[in-house]
């Protein structure tokens, strides 16, 4: 089952005796084990069926006897165990969750594990009895997807650009995208429906001129003027805007463009479904590919990790960001 329908269920009530939540996206694992302990339970009950404990402190035949005592006052008790990977011999559990009390709800919570073995008899009993959810990172596309979802429901749409920039500056982290939407709300003004890029740029902190997608959008358009006057302003706040970080976005960049070039069809919908991105921006792309036939992007791939290495050492000592900076944009183009 998938996150959505995960919640569903809860919702109408249909409960599993058991849930093992484990993956890479830990703001999915927090929300469903939230979930639970918020809502499963009324406050008058919370106070006599739900613990909550954490991997490290307790042990399996610890958790066992409590799942095996009946609710006080209630059809169900609710056991959370937070960052569960911390307990010793998880297969203890076998004996239990072969034949779970159907008056108990028991959650594991794998935070940080990027993969648990389905092949274990206790996980696969967990599996038959209960329910396994993999909390995996999302793709980029599949991010701007979540974002416009996420404000749906408080009846604000965003502009693509909004969140192409909201992405590029802070990421696939849906909790730190989270804390950043929470504040973007708050920041507009009443009467205000859709956000636009200057509401994100001004929201983080960021120049709304000079960033990665500003300069994504110029080597694209091959606006030397532009794309020199951003290389500077990210050379005088190399902390902030650090080289090797700007060659794994223009990597990312360059690769889509490749990507183009090998489509046949070159429609709008199988670009955009293809290259992971809105449709809103295949023009953008389209114009891209124009400017750099495959065997100049190729070249650019070459130039962006021959520079990649040198700022880690491989080829170049004591490398100067500056020079390096100035090598790159000169090589993409020309």
């Amino acid at each position: 089952m998938d996150y959505e329908n995960i919640i569903k269920d809860l919702e109408n009530k249909i409960y599993k005796p058991l849930y093992l939540f484990y993956g890479e996206e830990s703001y999915f694992i927090d929300e469903l084990t939230n979930y639970i302990a918020h809502n499963v339970l009324t406050e008058s009950e919370k106070a006599f069926n739900q613990t909550i404990v954490y991997g490290k402190d307790v042990k399996a035949a610890e958790i066992i006897e409590m799942a095996m005592r009946y609710p006080m006052m209630s059809n169900l008790q609710v056991i959370i165990v937070k960052e569960a990977q911390g307990i010793k011999n998880f297969k203890d559990f076998e004996p239990y969750v072969a034949n779970p009390a159907k008056s108990t709800i028991l959650v594991f919570n794998f935070k940080y594990t990027r993969s648990i073995d389905k092949r274990l008899k206790v996980n696969t009993l967990i599996g038959k009895n209960g329910l396994i959810f993999e909390s995996k990172k999302l793709y980029e596309n599949q991010v701007h997807s979540w974002i416009s979802s996420s404000l749906k429901k408080d009846n604000l749409t965003i502009h693509p650009e909004a969140i192409r920039l909201l992405y590029e500056s802070v990421g696939s982290d849906l909790s730190l995208l989270t804390n950043e939407l929470k504040k973007l709300i708050i920041s507009l003004k009443p009467g205000i429906s859709q956000i636009q890029k200057d509401d994100v740029a001004n929201n983080i902190g960021i120049n709304r001129n000079f960033n990665i997608f500003e300069l994504q959008k110029a080597l694209g358009a091959k606006d030397k003027l532009t794309v020199y006057k951003i290389f500077d302003y990210f050379g005088r706040d190399p902390k902030t805007n650090p080289l090797i970080v700007t060659i794994a976005r223009l990597f990312d960049y360059f690769s889509k463009i490749i990507l183009f070039h090998s489509l046949t069809d070159k429609s709008k919908g199988n670009i955009a479904a293809n290259l992971g991105i809105n449709p809103y921006f295949v023009d953008e792309y389209r114009n891209a590919a124009a400017n750099y036939p495959i065997n100049k992007v190729i070249n650019i791939i070459s130039y962006l990790k021959e520079c990649d290495l040198k700022l880690k050492g491989v080829g170049a000592t004591n490398p100067d960001e500056s020079g390096l900076s100035k090598e790159l944009v000169y090589k993409i183009l020309h």
